[in-house]
């Protein structure tokens, strides 16, 4: 059975997503989201950094949200959340699953460490005000790209689970204006969805 080294409010929501949605069986190894749990021996055995999620897979490890998706859709079950590769639909299937990581989740990380995880001594608020805006911008061409689609590829797919996770983050942190309607209404429909419950649920 796949298990998923988890911690709340990280990456790891997204496997826990992507694994209600194709039913599939998992266990959860639940940690703190704390140095103690995270840095320990143990689980840097596990990721050499200190981070989640991890999933294990009989003989096989992985530790990157983004490559844990694939891994599960291509070894275990795809459900119709990756498209063919020779489908229309692809290109921007694989557009939208890596624009997160690479647009969308770096300014999120400088916003979460100057709000959340650093004293307000230590908060850098240039840093901050620099992310926000970025994220702003990163955000504006999903927004438009919904202006006539219920999801990123008009279907829901894997890459609504890396994408709308982080959509999803950046409108808890505040950063979704009310301008954003399409994004918005994403987010909404995100949240509503009953996989997605659980996974938040577990945070």
């Amino acid at each position: 059975m796949l298990k998923l080294h988890f911690a709340p409010n990280s990456r790891a929501g997204r496997i826990v997503w992507l694994l209600e949605e194709l039913n599939l069986p998992y266990e959860i190894n639940k940690m703190d989201f704390h140095p103690k749990a995270l840095k320990s021996d143990e689980h840097r055995s596990r990721h050499p950094l200190g981070r989640v999620p991890v999933l294990d897979d009989g003989d096989v490890r992985l530790f990157e949200s983004g490559a844990i998706v694939e891994y599960i859709l291509d070894r275990h079950k795809n459900g119709g959340l990756k498209p063919d590769p020779q489908s229309p639909d692809f290109p921007d299937y694989l557009q939208w699953f890596h624009y997160c990581e690479g647009m969308v989740m770096p300014p999120i990380n400088i916003i979460v460490v100057n709000t959340i995880l650093l004293p307000p001594d230590r908060q850098d608020q240039t840093a901050l005000g620099q992310a926000q805006r970025l994220l702003a911008k990163a955000l504006g061409p999903i927004n438009a790209a919904l202006a006539s689609k219920d999801y990123l590829i008009g279907s829901f797919s894997a890459a609504d689970i890396m994408l709308g996770h982080a959509c999803f983050m950046s409108n808890r942190l505040g950063c979704v204006s009310d301008d954003m309607h399409y994004l918005k209404a994403y987010v909404e429909r995100i949240a509503n969805r009953s996989a997605f419950k659980t996974a938040i649920n577990m945070q």
